[in-house]
């Protein structure tokens, strides 16, 4: 992203970009899984990772006031009881509830960093609890508006979603960029949107190869956004 070119305000997606560091969660739960002993195969957890996101997308099983814990708890329920492994559970949540915390924590400290000088909006598909989950975390306050896909009855990658976050910012889709983990749910809609589009890069569902020519800008960690630190200044003798 050129100097011409920097954006005035920033679009952040949620999961994935500030829970796990640019992994897709799939991959997050799945090595979960792994490291306590659940006994199955990786193609059998995805099809439960699969079945269980499309049935929280369908259902109203997550409450308005429901944190993240109890969420993933929620998620780790029906994925782990249609492998027959539900005793797993209390294991596999505690250590994924302890990378989340640690893993927001860095992103609250860049976040407020970055607010300083730039407004930011939160773009996410979500199961109508964010609000909740950006408390519980301590995310609340960062965000001048946050754009949730249960609430505005929209979902990536519908770029519209991203032009909602645009217009709550008052700016042209041109001076805003979003950051984001997905190549297909964040920065192709992004771009079609109008926006500059900044990929975080990490772990992806698949390992199949992307298009790193589709983000303006990549970046391994969101401490990259910030600006370099002033150097120190001389003094007169």
């Amino acid at each position: 992203m050129n100097s011409s070119r920097q954006p005035q305000a920033y679009i952040f997606d949620y999961g994935g970009t500030l829970d796990t560091g640019g992994r897709h969660w799939g991959r997050v739960i799945w090595q979960a899984w792994q490291e306590a002993g659940v006994p199955v195969g990786e193609e059998q957890f995805r099809q439960a990772y699969v079945a269980a996101e499309r049935r929280m997308a369908a259902e109203p099983l997550i409450q308005p006031d429901y944190t993240f814990r109890q969420t993933l708890d929620v998620k780790l329920r029906l994925e782990l009881t249609s492998v027959g492994a539900d005793a797993y559970r209390p294991q596999v949540l505690e250590s994924l509830y302890a990378q989340t915390v640690r893993h927001t924590q860095h992103s609250r400290e860049v976040l407020s960093a970055l607010a300083a000088n730039s407004p930011l909006v939160l773009v996410s598909n979500f199961y109508g609890n964010l609000s909740a989950v950006l408390r519980e975390f301590r995310l609340d306050g960062l965000f001048r508006s946050v754009v949730e896909s249960a609430v505005v009855g929209l979902r990536k990658p519908d770029p519209r979603i991203f032009l909602k976050g645009v217009e709550s910012l008052g700016l042209l889709p041109a001076q805003v960029a979003v950051v984001g983990d997905s190549i297909s749910n964040d920065i192709l809609p992004a771009r079609q949107a109008g926006c500059l589009a900044v990929w975080l890069r990490g772990q992806q569902w698949t390992d199949a190869p992307v298009d790193e020519s589709a983000p303006h800008r990549i970046i391994n960690d969101l401490e990259e956004l910030l600006p370099p630190p002033s150097p120190p200044q001389g003094r007169d003798v």
